[in-house]
């Protein structure tokens, strides 16, 4: 009798898809280096050889980790910003859809934002996608100035966007170690911090240092 192990047969989507839910699980908690191909595979309850056959060596795997969990944020927040909406509608709505992405899939978040930021080659691949969310947020920013009647220059509207994106993702880190916290409640705190202040800009307020 063969002691070898036999696999379900699967169309190739459907098994490199468990390949990555596993591979997201162990990074998430291990990190890249201490992360083995083994127990990914065994999570996936496939062999490591298939593992290598359909998504290549360790490195390869983590960066399809990185970009299958950025599209599908990426496509959360795409999915609910919809042109034709207010802008403070939008920016809600962009708000909850990532926050709600944070909390559903929180492994997903700890690879993109604990494990591939300090990581030549990987942390390339992330800051591309945060430059398109970036640029996704000033063009909403850019928009209700403009429906006000205003404009700012570029450099202060790239900043405004850094900060607004900066702070969004410290909130979500902190969603993220946090089981029981509600995304939507996560969402409208920071929505509450960012529209707030964006109201004061597009009224025209602007802080100064003191003279000295």
């Amino acid at each position: 009798m063969s002691t070898s192990p036999t696999f379900k047969r699967l169309p190739r989507a459907v098994r490199e898809q468990q390949m990555l839910d596993a591979a997201v699980q162990v990074f998430s908690r291990r990190g890249f280096h201490a992360a083995g191909m083994d127990e990914i595979a065994e999570l996936a309850g496939i062999s490591k050889p298939m593992v290598y056959a359909y998504l290549g060596p360790k490195e390869d795997l983590f960066v399809a980790c990185i970009r299958r969990e950025g599209t599908r944020m990426m496509e959360a927040i795409a999915g609910e910003v919809a042109p034709e909406l207010p802008p403070d509608q939008r920016l809600w709505r962009g708000l909850r859809a990532f926050f709600g992405f944070v909390g559903a899939h929180r492994d997903g978040w700890a690879v993109l934002y604990r494990q591939a930021r300090g990581e030549q080659p990987f942390a390339t691949e992330l800051a591309g996608m945060r430059t398109r969310v970036v640029e996704v947020v000033s063009a909403m920013l850019d928009s209700a100035l403009r429906a006000q009647g205003r404009e700012i220059g570029r450099t202060d509207l790239e900043v405004a966007s850094y900060a607004l994106v900066g702070a969004s993702e410290s909130l979500a880190d902190w969603l993220a170690d946090h089981p029981d916290a509600d995304p939507e409640k996560a969402a409208t705190r920071m929505m509450n911090v960012a529209w707030l202040g964006a109201g004061e800009l597009l009224r025209g307020a602007v802080w100064r240092p003191p003279a000295s």
